[in-house]
């Protein structure tokens, strides 16, 4: 069968142990060779006579998954699934498969980083420094603050407890874990205004959906503390990038980091360059652990499916 890989980070190590896993079970594996998420027209011309792909952050539109004539399985290399057409993927009986937990931690660091870094102007300092500048640049410190979580799955769960580690007050707001789970945990509970409106540092941890598209808004964010921060390491549809600038540009907002953007590449965002926004090209899952982790899942997940097998992280049967 021929397999298509088009996880970017995946494709830059065409001999990693997962691919050859692939190979040693008689699969032909193809590996796109643009470095950046395939368009739909990339798609679907890629996918002709492919029976299974380990899938980045493409778009597997309707239109892209009916064109898809043999395809069996995509196998998310990750866990957000908002870039593909499920109902699409169940009526063609193509199963959908996740890794949930394999990158939690390198995303859950990132997010602590960028608090940080956003804190403490990091970036902007060592700018200066480089450019042969001396500054005295005047930060804040994370400790005796208020951390709020929105989203309490796996990557949550550990930005939580690493704020916590951090001397932090975490509050954190999630309708599918128990209250009582949340405080068993040390969190105190909320719903979502409430956890905004306590949150010196705001961090997501939520898919993107009609329903949270711009959940973070110009209501939301004047009702948090003067001076938040906030973090997206999610999806970039997010947040309300014009709002967000505007609370940048009036001080309400100490500043914003951000590793995912509604357009990417983020060309056009009113967000960065903005002297008090850090931000990484989405990259939370980018270290060598959680590379190695993610692909290890995802080319079981497409195996079990290919063989017939019972596969614990469907999203959607085939």
């Amino acid at each position: 069968m021929r397999i298509l890989v088009t996880s970017t980070s995946l494709c830059r190590t065409p001999e990693a142990p997962a691919l050859q896993r692939l190979r040693a079970a008689g699969h032909e594996v193809v590996l796109s060779t643009a470095g950046r998420p395939l368009d739909g027209e990339e798609l679907i011309r890629a996918l002709r006579d492919v029976d299974g792909v380990i899938a980045g952050v493409d778009s597997y539109t309707r239109e892209v998954i009916e064109a898809s004539g043999s395809l069996r399985v995509i196998s998310r290399y990750g866990v957000g699934t908002d870039k593909i057409d499920l109902a699409a993927a169940r009526e063609r009986q193509v199963a959908v498969t996740v890794t949930p937990g394999a990158n939690a931690t390198a995303v859950a660091e990132l997010a602590i980083g960028l608090a940080f870094a956003v804190a403490r102007g990091i970036p902007q300092l060592d700018a200066q420094v480089r450019a042969g500048g001396w500054p005295r640049g005047q930060g804040v410190e994370l400790s005796g603050r208020r951390l709020g979580v929105i989203g309490l799955g796996a990557i949550g769960r550990k930005v939580a407890a690493m704020g916590a580690g951090l001397g932090m007050t975490v509050h954190g707001s999630d309708p599918n874990v128990p209250q009582q789970t949340l405080r068993a945990a040390g969190i105190v509970p909320g719903d979502l205004d409430e956890v905004v409106a306590a949150a010196d540092v705001l961090s997501l941890h939520i898919p993107l959906t009609p329903q949270t598209r711009h959940l973070i808004g110009a209501g939301r964010i004047k009702a948090m503390p003067a001076g938040a921060i906030i973090v997206n390491t999610a999806r970039g549809g997010l947040i309300d990038e014009d709002a967000a600038l505007a609370a940048l540009d009036s001080g309400r907002l100490h500043g914003i980091g951000l590793d995912a953007y509604e357009v990417e590449p983020p060309v056009d965002s009113p967000l960065v360059g903005h002297p008090r926004v850090v931000s990484t090209p989405h990259s939370g899952a980018h270290t060598a652990e959680a590379v190695e982790r993610m692909a290890e899942g995802a080319v079981t997940n497409l195996l079990q499916v290919l063989a017939g097998e019972d596969c614990p992280n469907l999203v959607t049967g085939g």
